[in-house]
């Protein structure tokens, strides 16, 4: 399967990873920096109010949002208390299975996503159009940005 995000002929896997490794973690400090500036919130904070809002019932299980923010449960488990402590989401009881606990959003979560979901997405545009300036990166963003006009199979 051909790599699109390979660049000149001769370039080895091991450059081309650190250059995607450098455009992810400029981007990374870009985003962190306007969400807290503007905000007063955390990368991690963001995307877990994002996956709950988008979440059926607004809702999820603390270990599937550990998941998919790329958190150990010890993690996710601070970082939602951070979250209930501000008034963003609460931990909820699985009804079922007293075990399962849960992480909802809660309005003012709601608000505080969508208000920062404009900061996010313009501080992602600017970083990646920054960076397209790169010689050595430009492939790369290139890549990306097609990857995302490209509708994905299967879904």
């Amino acid at each position: 399967m051909p790599d699109s995000l390979t660049t000149p002929t001769g370039t080895s896997d091991q450059e081309v990873w650190a250059r995607l490794l450098a455009l992810h973690a400029h981007v990374e400090r870009e985003l962190a920096l306007a969400l807290q500036r503007r905000h007063g919130m955390g990368l991690s904070e963001f995307r877990s109010l994002e996956h709950l809002d988008r979440a059926e019932n607004s809702e999820l299980r603390m270990q599937d949002l550990a998941d998919r923010v790329n958190l150990n449960q010890s993690s996710v488990t601070r970082l939602v208390g951070r979250l209930e402590t501000a008034g963003f989401a609460y931990k909820d009881v699985c009804p079922s299975d007293k075990r399962g606990v849960y992480a909802v959003i809660t309005d003012d979560g709601r608000e505080r996503y969508r208000a920062a979901r404009a900061t996010y997405a313009d501080t992602l545009s600017a970083a990646l159009d920054a960076l397209a300036a790169d010689p050595d990166l430009a492939p790369a963003v290139q890549a990306l940005r097609a990857q995302g006009a490209t509708p994905a199979v299967g879904h």
